[in-house]
């Protein structure tokens, strides 16, 4: 199983979500772990049965909320230790330290580093990265109010500026969310009918979407990415 982590203090929950649908549309076995403080999936994922920690599926996409670290989830599965998991892939919201060490965040094969422009975001997702023994790469996705390429590069230079001497490697690409409040109607539209739709999102919230599932998929081909998200859209 291969393991992604989206790091930060920013609400990543639908964003992760988003990207979960995609990929278990394109036949993924797809494992969400909402490892947060807030645990907002607990409120918006619908569950038949709630409690302090449990696995439900969710238009196909099983979601983990309330354990500690992946072998509590295995012990809660009935799964010996030393076996993989039968997924393809785990998306892991994270946004403590403890969450980020429980979880081993330094062994997962990417890592997303999910904030807005808001001081508060990114000095709370740089703690939990801080308090990592090595340092470890990351790719930033970042929620910007600006469209124009030079308020783009004066928050990609804030978040430089405030990471200098972090434990975060940036990796040299970057991906931009559009913080516009049409996309975030489509969210809440979404939790409120239990069903994920991407038709009503912006453009450039879909580019961004497809990039970033793009890039958890490592694949240069992408015909089947974009065949898969354009059904979607359709609501097909």
């Amino acid at each position: 199983m291969r393991k992604i982590g989206f790091i930060g203090a920013y609400d990543k929950t639908d964003l992760i979500i988003c990207v979960a649908k995609i990929l278990t549309e394109m036949g993924k076995q797809v494992l969400v772990v909402d490892g947060t403080l807030t645990q907002k999936a607990r409120y918006i994922v619908p569950v038949i049965k709630p409690a302090k920690a449990y696995i439900t599926s969710y238009e196909g996409i099983d979601i983990a909320v309330g354990f500690e670290n992946f072998s509590s989830i295995k012990q809660f599965l009935g799964m010996p230790e030393m076996l993989d998991f039968n997924y393809d892939i785990s998306l892991i919201d994270l946004d403590t330290i403890a969450g980020v060490q429980n979880f081993e965040l330094e062994s997962f094969e990417q890592n997303y580093f999910v904030t807005s422009n808001d001081l508060y975001s990114i000095k709370r997702g740089l703690e939990t990265i801080n308090s990592l023994e090595h340092p470890v790469q990351a790719m930033k996705v970042l929620f910007s109010r600006g469209a124009s390429g030079t308020t783009l590069q004066k928050e990609d230079d804030y978040l430089n500026f405030l990471s200098s001497g972090s434990k975060i490697i940036w990796k040299e690409e970057k991906i931009y969310f559009p913080f516009e409040i049409g996309d975030q109607t489509v969210l809440y539209e979404n939790q409120s009918i239990a069903k994920i739709t991407f038709k009503k999102l912006s453009t450039q919230y879909k580019q961004s979407l497809l990039y970033l599932t793009n890039k958890i998929l490592e694949e240069k081909n992408n015909n089947l990415l974009k065949k898969t998200f354009k059904k979607l859209e359709r609501g097909v």
